[in-house]
């Protein structure tokens, strides 16, 4: 598993086609998990193209635990974004990988086109069923392929239908 992220165990785990332009990342072979000031280095040293992937995490999980009614101990996404998100202890990975859907967590590919360079694509896996023109989801393997993590493509709206779609594959046994 190579990525950023909690190294002991994730409940969510991001699938993302590129990694941040750095020496430290573009040579990481394992998981490593971020610390408090990464994630600032990581937007002002490559731009804002990061800084959106992180902003919409960040968005994406503090609104999933808005809604699971799960209390966390900071008042905004952003102080999410700099105080937990893909740390040690926040249940959450960015992974640079193919998914192991054998690990008992769910699996965000994102982005349609990615998710058929993995080789996941509704019309090859039985079981995968398209929600919409965003979402495909693969209820047996925890598996949900969406848009990739930028204000555009994934918007507010989109991202509380993710968080739906979240909870409610996380509930197939």
């Amino acid at each position: 598993m190579i990525g950023v992220g909690d190294v002991q165990h994730s409940f969510i785990n991001v699938y993302i086609a590129n990694r941040p332009p750095l020496d430290e990342y573009s040579h990481l072979n394992e998981l490593k998990p971020l610390t408090e000031n990464d994630i600032t280095s990581i937007a002002q040293q490559t731009g804002n193209h990061w800084r959106k992937i992180f902003n919409v995490f960040a968005k994406f999980m503090f609104s999933y635990f808005t809604k699971q009614e799960i209390e966390l101990d900071m008042s905004s996404w952003q102080n999410y974004r700099d105080q937990k998100l893909l740390q040690a202890g926040s249940g959450q990975r960015l992974l640079f990988t193919k998914p192991n859907l054998d690990e008992d967590a769910v699996h965000l590919i994102m982005g349609k086109q990615y998710a058929i360079l993995l080789g996941y694509h509704e019309d090859i896996h039985k079981g995968m069923i398209r929600v919409d023109n965003d979402f495909v989801i693969w209820p047996q393997k925890k598996l949900i392929i969406c848009p990739y993590f930028d204000y555009r493509q994934l918007s507010n709206i989109k991202i509380d239908r993710l968080i739906d779609l979240v909870i409610s594959i996380n509930n197939v046994k």
